[in-house]
């Protein structure tokens, strides 16, 4: 709280004190007195001015009505004071454990005296809290730990972003394709609603990357099903040319040829870079030509994917099949 704040909330106590006589007078400058020590300690960061405002609202209590205006004075101050101990705790002390503590206190007494800005401002240091917590259990590679940081984090805010995104990325080293698909899904909903197209594409891409690659591996283990499935999610991120080589391939293992030449022939429209880089996808569609029976078709596929490690293994084919 300001201190100017703070001056001008003790100076009308110092007033309102002088103003009454007898018993009821005494009692309520009692509270009143209670206030002016807890304004003090405030001013000087005394962390003592906390429990000083609670008695002085206790007070307030017992004396009844006619001591509403003092009371109503403490309660405006005291859930400030239970935040700025929580912010302290975490951005000069660096005790994120005392701070969470000190955060959960802060809400309670938020909620029960009303204060909506400190409750607000207490769920934020409480998000810098846990997404800190979870950023060093990343670092010592404990993500157990730090998912259920961040999912300390969401149930604070269900909506924030960065959190989501962290998150999927854990997931993403966890190597777990269900809940990585899952989470950057909704990270992906989240971004979207927001219209920050730059961020979806990046999120595309890094799920995209994913499935394909775990398509692939699924295709050298000769899960052929299975590659299918994972290149079917890969592709709910966008067309990539790489998602349909891995397609070819698992085709042509699978004896579907006209999908193997389709697929193929989509990736090959995506490459746009030197022959070399255009002859895995000339040598799958060859391989499918060829065994639909269309050798002309593949003699001339095989002799543009006569680069790089298809070289040897094109020219073979085209030697097999007496190509001109």
């Amino acid at each position: 709280m300001k201190l100017e704040y703070i001056k001008r909330i003790a100076g009308l106590v110092v007033v309102f004190t002088g103003l009454f006589t007898g018993l009821l007078a005494q009692e309520k400058n009692d509270a009143i007195k209670v206030f002016n020590e807890g304004v003090e300690l405030m001013k000087a960061n005394d962390v003592r001015a906390i429990e000083t405002f609670e008695n002085c609202i206790k007070i307030c209590e017992q004396i009844g009505d006619s001591a509403n205006d003092i009371k109503a004075k403490a309660i405006k101050v005291l859930p400030d004071l239970y935040f700025q101990k929580a912010f302290d705790l975490l951005t000069i002390d660096k005790n994120i454990n005392e701070s969470l503590k000190a955060s959960k206190k802060t809400l309670e007494i938020a909620e029960k005296y009303g204060d909506t800005k400190t409750k607000e401002s207490t769920q934020k240091i409480m998000i810098q809290a846990y997404s800190t917590m979870a950023s060093g259990f990343v670092s010592s590679k404990e993500n157990a730990k730090a998912i259920q940081a961040y999912d300390s984090v969401l149930m604070i805010n269900p909506d924030h972003i960065p959190t989501i995104y962290n998150k999927a990325l854990i997931y993403k080293a966890m190597d777990n394709g269900p809940k990585f698909g899952e989470t950057i899904d909704l990270y992906i909903q989240k971004v979207t609603s927001t219209g920050d197209t730059v961020s979806v594409q990046k999120a595309s891409k890094i799920a995209r990357d994913y499935f394909r690659v775990a398509g692939s591996k699924a295709n050298q283990a000769n899960k052929l099903t299975d590659a299918v499935t994972l290149l079917n999610t890969a592709s709910k991120y966008g067309a990539d040319k790489n998602v349909y080589y891995q397609y070819a391939s698992v085709y042509n293992k699978q004896k579907k040829y006209t999908l193997a030449v389709e697929s193929a022939q989509k990736g090959l429209a995506l490459e746009t870079g030197t022959p070399e880089e255009k002859a895995k996808f000339y040598f799958e569609i060859a391989e499918a030509q060829f065994k639909l029976g269309k050798n002309a078709d593949a003699c001339e596929a095989y002799k543009n994917a006569m680069y790089g490690p298809f070289v040897e293994a094109a020219k073979a084919q085209r030697t097999n099949l007496k190509c001109q």
